[in-house]
């Protein structure tokens, strides 16, 4: 039995070089939703132990797209996608913790797709950034 497109995009994701970079883990996916986590690295802070920003809209950008991705239908709808918007919202530190992004795909157009983006602290569930993006597959 072939692999769906979205179960290989689940698998190749980590392996792209940007998530490699940034040591993403695919926790969860189903249907117009996704889990990603990024352990804490040094590396990532921007400052003691806080997460550098960008590092925290990159989870944002790339779980939303992931989201989308999930369910899309790339032989009616094609396969070349590009981030249109990204918005973020910095609510809170995660100091020293892994963090944890969690998207859901509210809304498919004919090229557009709209993602809804929550970002916590892998063990307290504290929310520390909340994002959108609208992402377009043609």
């Amino acid at each position: 039995m072939s692999k769906s497109y979205s179960e290989m995009i689940k698998e190749m994701y980590p392996a792209v070089p940007f998530q490699k970079l940034l040591g993403v883990e695919v926790v969860d996916t189903k249907e117009d939703y996704a889990k990603v986590m990024i352990p804490f690295r040094q590396e990532l802070a921007g400052g003691g132990n806080a997460y550098h920003g960008g590092v925290i809209s990159s989870l944002i950008d790339l779980t939303g797209a992931l989201s989308v991705w999930m369910g899309h239908d790339t032989e009616k709808k094609g396969a070349k996608a590009s981030t249109v918007t990204l918005n973020v919202q910095f609510l809170s530190a995660a100091l020293g913790q892994d963090i944890v992004a969690e998207a859901h795909c509210t809304k498919r157009g004919k090229e557009l797709n709209f993602s809804s983006i929550d970002v916590f602290t892998a063990d307290t569930n504290k929310l520390i950034a909340k994002g959108s993006i609208i992402y377009r597959i043609v």
